[in-house]
């Protein structure tokens, strides 16, 4: 597997950081950084971990950046649960939901869930989310986030739009 590590002089220059300063903050020689900025030599992983700290960055996510740099395509598909209707697509860490429900429609214990932080927006009407201890009501141009594992229920109090995402949560050592 190849990995193009020029995404680490992409991140220097975003943040406007000279090689020197990324030395400076991760303790690894000028060399050595500018060395693998350019793919000509491999790093080994406690260089990645140092710099990678610099950028506010998980060793993974680094890795990651450098594996993979093309953007990634996907077509939506429908699905409905009761009376609220989605358009969907999903990716490796997200799925996104595009949805419409009308005035007293609800939903509990959503089909489609895995251990996920979920964030609703509101495009459009009012939705009631009712949590274990919470209960929420958003109007358009609000939002709420929360951990998509605890049981919940959407209620439609007027015909509403709004988004919905399931973000993966990141695996912690």
């Amino acid at each position: 597997m190849s990995f193009d590590f020029s995404i680490v002089r992409d991140l220097r220059k975003r943040e406007g950081l000279t090689l020197a300063d990324v030395s400076e903050r991760s303790g690894i020689s000028p060399s050595v950084i500018s060395k693998l900025e350019r793919n000509q030599t491999a790093a080994e992983l406690d260089t990645l971990f140092r710099i990678s700290r610099v950028f506010h960055l998980n060793t993974t996510d680094l890795i990651a950046l450098a594996e993979s740099r093309t953007a990634q395509r996907t077509a939506s598909s429908s699905y409905s649960s009761g009376d609220f209707f989605f358009h969907r697509i999903q990716f490796a860490n997200l799925q996104a939901f595009h949805g419409t429900a009308p005035a007293g429609a609800a939903v509990t214990r959503p089909d489609i869930h895995a251990d996920n932080y979920e964030v609703c927006w509101v495009l459009k009407g009012r939705l009631l989310i009712q949590l274990p201890k919470e209960r929420h009501e958003l109007t358009a141009g609000h939002s709420l986030q929360f951990d998509g594992a605890l049981d919940h229920t959407y209620e439609s109090l007027e015909d509403s739009e709004f988004f919905i995402i399931h973000l993966k949560k990141g695996k912690r050592f």
